[in-house]
C-alpha cells in the first residue's frame, strides 16, 4: 500500500464529509434545494475518493480503474454542485 495515497485518501474523506455534513445541515436548518443538491455534489465527490482508494488498494484490478472510478464520481458531483448554483 502507498501511505501517501492512503493519507491523502483519508483527509479526503474527511474533509469531504465534513462539508458534506455542514451542507446537509444547513439544507435542514431552511430546507433549501440548492443546498440539498450542494450537499448530495460533495457528497458524490467525496465517495467517489473513498471508492476509488478501496480500488486502487484492496482490489486485484488495474490502477487505472480507480482513476476511472474517481473521476466518473467527481463529474457527477462537480454536475450536481453546478445544479446547485442555479436552483431556486
Amino acid at each position: 500500500m502507498n501511505v501517501a495515497v492512503v493519507a491523502l485518501k483519508t483527509l479526503t474523506l474527511l474533509l469531504g464529509g465534513s462539508i458534506t455534513f455542514y451542507a446537509y445541515r444547513a439544507y435542514r436548518r431552511n430546507g433549501s434545494p440548492a443546498l440539498r443538491a450542494l450537499a448530495v455534489g460533495f457528497g458524490a465527490v467525496t465517495l467517489g475518493a473513498l471508492v476509488a482508494g478501496i480500488v486502487d488498494q484492496l482490489l486485484p484490478v488495474n490502477s487505472d480503474l480507480a482513476l476511472v472510478v474517481e473521476s466518473a464520481f467527481t463529474t457527477l458531483g462537480f454536475a450536481v454542485i453546478l445544479y446547485s448554483l442555479h436552483v431556486e
